[in-house]
């Protein structure tokens, strides 16, 4: 029997969505605890999910976009920069779920499932923006760690940016955690034992584990460096502290020896 195939596409913006947003903006979509998923009249459905994904199922690329207008009439201010990701399933009665050629064979696709499928592929999406994000914050923290070492100590007036700078990578380390924590298997699995074999080959094709733990390596990596670079510019500040303390009190003395002449 031919293979019916199916197509989930991927898009994750900058911003991240408010369900409470979203359900305004979609009203006929059926909300859950994690994202909205509506089935469109001319087929195919809809995954909203708020860490700023958007998943397409079996949707034409005229109608993706209509939908995509949609959501930025409501949301102005949405960036036109997203992060792709496409992904095939092929459904075939009484085959063994099982990833072929970069597409995952099952012998059904139930709602369950597609929302499986497009929670990962939303995540490895999301998982790339956030890649990109923290790849830039490392080589600007390699360049600042670079001049430690050469100069051996840090420019008095780099401490408020490094300060910002800090607040920077921390804000992106809770937000890359606060996202994908949802890399923890979805409830639906445990409905279906079907879905935890697609869950796992999901997230094997998508290699989230591993991404997720270089994710966090090199964001720990930027955090520590950066509390270096800003304890040696702090250490640098006390001892200028200290010397002008010291030649203040040397000027107060000489001051009071000139007095008594």
């Amino acid at each position: 029997m031919t293979a019916a195939p199916h197509s989930f596409s991927a898009l994750a913006f900058v911003e991240n969505f408010s369900l409470k947003d979203l359900t305004r903006i979609f009203p006929e979509a059926k909300p859950s605890p994690v994202n909205l998923q509506l089935a469109l009249p001319d087929g195919g459905e809809l995954f909203l999910f708020p860490f700023g994904a958007v998943v397409f199922r079996d949707v034409p690329a005229e109608r993706r976009e209509a939908i995509l207008g949609r959501l930025r009439a409501a949301i102005p201010a949405l960036t036109e920069k997203v992060v792709r990701e496409d992904f095939g399933v092929r459904e075939e009665p009484g085959a063994e779920t099982r990833m072929i050629g970069g597409a995952l064979f099952v012998d059904r696709l139930t709602d369950g499932r597609s929302g499986v499928v497009a929670l990962t592929v939303a995540q490895s999406a999301a998982m790339e923006y956030y890649e990109r994000i923290v790849e830039n914050l490392f080589e600007r923290t390699s360049r600042l760690v670079e001049r430690l070492e050469s100069r051996g100590t840090v420019a008095l007036w780099s401490t408020r940016p490094l300060h910002r700078f800090i607040g920077e990578a921390v804000g992106v380390r809770s937000e890359v955690l606060a996202v994908l924590h949802l890399l923890d298997k979805p409830d639906a699995v445990w409905d279906d034992p079907g879905m935890d074999r697609i869950y796992v080959d999901l997230k094997g094709e998508f290699d989230l584990g591993d991404r997720y733990a270089a994710l966090e390596s090199k964001l720990r990596s930027v955090q520590e460096a950066l509390e270096l670079v800003l304890g040696v510019a702090r250490d640098r500040r006390l001892v200028l502290l200290e010397v002008a303390i010291v030649a203040l009190i040397l000027f107060e003395i000489v001051l009071s020896l000139a007095r008594g002449r």
